[in-house]
């Protein structure tokens, strides 16, 4: 059987947007979350699916009414948001992306990334913690939460019930 280069299908989004934030969903059923790019440049938005090969030929095919990738499609947002802060997520098929949003008038910023592999089909990009919005990477978000995982079972070995995440060891 022959494969074809395929044409990206458009991927419909869900948008909404809090005081400090504006969150896309994108269902982008069938990808690992390596497969998926995204590109921010102050108030637009790239979100790119590779196809993920010939898993849908093999076999006496009767039926095929749905594809895995690739998927592509471009937002203009209302305003210009953060891509070096952006948040990424993709699980159960569903890219969100949870970007901070911009003063008016800031100098625009470039960001281009793909998702980290958190497991088989669950990949994350970190690019802000807390609610003053930090910058920071994957890797010391999980360092960090790692941390606190320690001492929390060390809390419960040692019978210390009052511990709380964020205070003292």
């Amino acid at each position: 059987m022959t494969t074809t280069q395929q044409t990206p299908q458009t991927i419909p989004v869900q948008i909404h947007q809090t005081d400090a934030l504006i969150v896309l969903a994108a269902p982008m059923p069938g990808l690992e979350p390596q497969d998926i790019s995204v590109v921010i440049a102050g108030d637009k938005v790239m979100v790119r699916g590779d196809y993920r090969g010939s898993r849908q030929e093999t076999g006496d095919l009767l039926i095929s009414e749905w594809t895995i990738g690739p998927y592509a499609r471009e937002i203009v947002l209302p305003q210009p948001v953060n891509g070096s802060l952006t948040n990424a997520t993709y699980g159960n098929g569903i890219l969100v992306l949870a970007m901070p949003k911009m003063e008016r008038g800031s100098a625009e910023s470039y960001t281009e990334f793909k998702l980290d592999v958190i497991e088989a089909t669950v990949g994350q990009r970190i690019g802000h913690t807390g609610s003053e919005l930090r910058p920071t990477t994957t890797e010391e978000h999980r360092h960090k939460r790692d941390e606190t995982m320690q001492k929390a079972q060390e809390a419960v070995r040692t019978g210390f019930t009052r511990w709380t995440p964020g205070s003292p060891g």
